[in-house]
C-alpha cells in the first residue's frame, strides 16, 4: 500500500473541490491532492451546452442515484442524477448561473453563522464570476468562471417573458442584480458558447502546477482520523489501494450527498447507525445526513401551434444537421442552451419579502422522461418551491464505499410545501393565458384541462414531479449551541480536527435557487478560511 504526503487533501473534484484546490495551489509551497472517483472531463457532450440531455442518465459521468420510496408521492423512486467526472455536477447541469436572494445569507447568518451574511459572501461570488457584461458592484468580469447570456434568443421564448409580464411579473434583466423577483432570460456558466464547468475554469488554469496533482478514478473510501485529528484519506485507484496523508487539513466536497457519507464511512455521524454498519465511531454526530432537501418540480407542457420548437428540429437528421452546423460555426442555437432559457422568480403570496418560486420556460417538451421529445412541436415550464420546508435524511446501507447511500428527501411532507407547489402550477397556467403567449398555445398536453382543482394538482405534482437536482443540508453548519450542526461557520467538522466540508451539504437552508454558483463561492470562501488558520 502506497503512502503519499501532501499539505491538503480535497475530496471531490466539482463544483466546491475544483475552486478549493486550484486557489489552494496558488501558493507554491502547500502541496495539495485532489481526488475525483470519476473520470476526466473529456467526455464530449460535457462541453456543449446542450449535452446535459446526453449526459443525463449516462454512467461514465454520472452517479445515476434514487431515493428511497418517497412517503408522500405514493412510494415513487425520484431520479438523482449527480456528476461523476472533473468539474462534478456542473459538467453535467443545466447551465443555470443563479446566486438565491441575500436573505438566503443573511438567514444562515442569523442561525449564527458569522461571516456568511450575503456582504460577507458577495466578494467571493465576485472573485469567481467571468460575466460577460463586465464589472458593477454585484458583478464582476474578471473571474475564472465564464458567465455568458443565453447564445438563443427565439420569438417563443420572448413570448413567454412579455406573457409573464403580462401576468404581473416585473421584467427583470439580472436576475443576480439588485432584486430577484421578475421574468427574463437566464445566464448560463458559458464561454464562447461552451460549457464552463468548474473544471474547466478552475483546474484548467491549475493543471500546470507543480505542486498540485489531481487524479481521477479515485474512490475515497474513508477519512483516517488519529486521536481525534483526519490525517489522511484511505483510497482506491487503478486497482489498488492508498493511504494519502495530510500534514495540514482534509477537506470534503463531495456534495450533499458523498460528503456525509464518506463521513458515515469514517466513523463520523449518529454512533447508532455508524455501529449498525459495522464501524466504529469516532465521533458522534448526530446531524450528519440529516436535513437533506431538495427543490422539487412541477411541469406543465403545452403544444405549439408553429414548428419551431427543439422537438421539431430534432425529429429528423437534417434538422439535427442543421442545429450542429449552427453551433459548429457560431457557437450559438439551440445546442447553445441549458435547461432554462427564460423563466422567472415570482411570489405566491404578496406577504412575502421574496419570491417564493422559481420558473424555467424550456423550447422543448418531453414524455415521461427529460431525454424522450414529444413527437409534435411543444414547449414546457417547471415551476419549484424556493425554499422547501420538508426534510429528509441520508444514510447508509452498508460499510462498503461502492454502494450507494439510502436517501429520502420527504418530499411534500410539509403543508406549505404541497400549497406552494399548487400555487406555482396555477402560475404557469396564468402565465400560458396571456395574450402574448396565445397565438403559440394549440393545447395545454401535460397535466391537461381535466386536471383543475387543489387537490388535483397536488397529486398530478407528487404522481410526475421530480427534482431540480439542488440536494442540499446534510452536514449543516451552525454555532456552537446548534445539536444538530455538523460543521461550524470555519466549516470544520466538530469535535475532529484537522478536517472540513465545503459544498452544499453544508446548506442550513438551500439558496433561492440553482446551486451551481453557491456551491462554487463555498469553495472559493473556504479557501480564504484554510489560508487564514494556516
Amino acid at each position: 500500500m502506497a503512502e503519499e504526503i501532501y499539505d491538503f487533501i480535497v475530496v471531490g473534484a466539482g463544483s466546491a473541490g475544483c475552486a478549493l484546490a486550484a486557489r489552494l495551489s496558488e501558493n507554491p509551497a502547500w502541496k495539495v491532492l485532489l481526488l475525483e472517483a470519476g473520470p476526466p472531463d473529456n467526455h464530449v457532450w460535457i462541453h456543449v451546452p446542450i449535452g446535459f440531455a446526453r449526459t443525463f442518465e449516462d454512467p461514465r459521468v454520472n452517479w445515476k442515484y434514487e431515493t428511497d420510496p418517497e412517503p408522500h408521492l405514493g412510494g415513487r423512486k425520484v431520479y438523482w442524477p449527480r456528476g461523476r467526472t472533473l468539474g462534478g455536477s456542473s459538467s453535467i447541469n443545466g447551465l443555470i448561473y443563479i446566486r438565491g436572494v441575500p436573505g438566503d445569507y443573511d438567514y444562515w447568518r442569523q442561525l449564527g453563522n458569522t461571516g456568511w451574511g450575503f456582504d460577507d459572501v458577495l466578494p467571493y461570488f465576485r472573485k469567481a464570476e467571468g460575466n460577460v457584461r463586465g464589472d458593477d458592484a454585484l458583478h464582476a468580469g474578471g473571474g475564472p468562471l465564464g458567465v455568458d447570456d443565453t447564445r438563443w434568443r427565439h420569438p417563443l421564448a420572448d413570448a413567454y417573458v412579455d406573457a409573464a409580464v403580462e401576468a404581473g411579473l416585473p421584467r427583470n434583466d439580472d436576475f443576480n442584480g439588485p432584486a430577484q423577483e421578475g421574468a427574463g432570460y437566464y445566464q448560463q456558466t458559458q464561454r464562447h458558447g461552451r460549457r464552463c464547468s468548474a473544471a474547466r475554469a478552475y483546474l484548467g488554469p491549475a493543471r500546470g502546477r507543480r505542486n498540485l496533482r489531481i487524479v481521477t478514478g479515485a474512490l475515497t473510501e474513508k477519512v483516517e482520523i488519529v486521536d481525534g485529528r483526519a490525517t489522511g484519506v484511505r483510497y482506491s485507484a487503478a486497482g489498488a489501494s492508498h493511504v494519502a496523508k495530510a500534514g495540514r487539513e482534509v477537506v470534503l466536497c463531495g456534495g450533499a450527498l458523498n460528503s456525509p457519507q464518506i463521513l458515515l464511512l469514517s466513523g463520523v455521524g449518529p454512533a447508532a447507525h455508524v455501529s449498525e454498519m459495522g464501524i466504529t465511531p469516532v465521533r458522534d454526530l448526530p446531524g450528519v445526513g440529516e436535513n437533506l432537501h431538495d427543490h422539487y418540480l412541477a411541469r406543465i407542457a403545452w403544444r405549439a401551434t408553429r414548428a419551431v420548437t427543439i422537438n421539431d428540429f430534432n425529429r429528423n437528421w437534417l434538422g439535427r444537421l442543421a442545429m450542429g452546423a449552427r453551433y459548429a460555426l457560431t457557437r450559438s442555437g439551440p445546442m447553445a442552451i441549458g435547461a432554462g432559457v427564460a423563466g422567472a422568480f415570482a411570489r405566491t403570496r404578496p406577504e412575502l419579502a421574496d419570491p417564493d418560486v422559481q420558473i424555467h420556460y424550456m423550447p422543448f417538451s418531453t414524455a415521461s422522461k427529460i431525454t424522450e421529445l414529444h413527437d409534435f412541436p411543444g414547449f414546457s415550464a417547471i415551476v419549484n418551491q424556493s425554499r422547501p420546508q420538508s426534510r429528509g435524511r441520508l444514510r447508509l446501507r452498508s460499510a462498503d464505499p461502492r454502494e450507494a447511500p439510502s436517501m429520502v428527501a420527504n418530499y411534500l411532507a410539509d403543508e406549505v410545501d404541497r400549497r406552494t407547489m399548487v400555487a406555482g402550477m396555477r402560475l404557469l397556467r396564468r402565465i400560458a393565458e396571456q395574450p402574448a403567449l396565445r397565438e403559440w398555445i394549440a393545447a395545454e398536453v401535460v397535466p391537461g384541462p381535466g386536471v383543475q382543482s387543489d387537490d388535483e394538482l397536488l397529486d398530478y405534482a407528487k404522481r410526475t414531479g421530480s427534482t431540480v437536482h439542488h440536494q442540499a443540508g446534510t452536514c449543516r453548519m451552525g454555532p456552537e449551541h446548534d445539536p444538530m450542526a455538523v460543521v461550524d461557520p470555519q466549516l470544520r467538522v466538530r469535535g475532529v480536527a484537522a478536517l472540513r466540508v465545503a459544498d452544499c451539504s453544508i446548506m442550513p437552508q438551500v439558496v433561492s435557487g440553482n446551486t451551481n454558483a453557491a456551491a462554487i463561492m463555498i469553495g472559493e470562501k473556504c479557501a480564504d478560511l484554510l489560508k487564514a488558520a494556516a
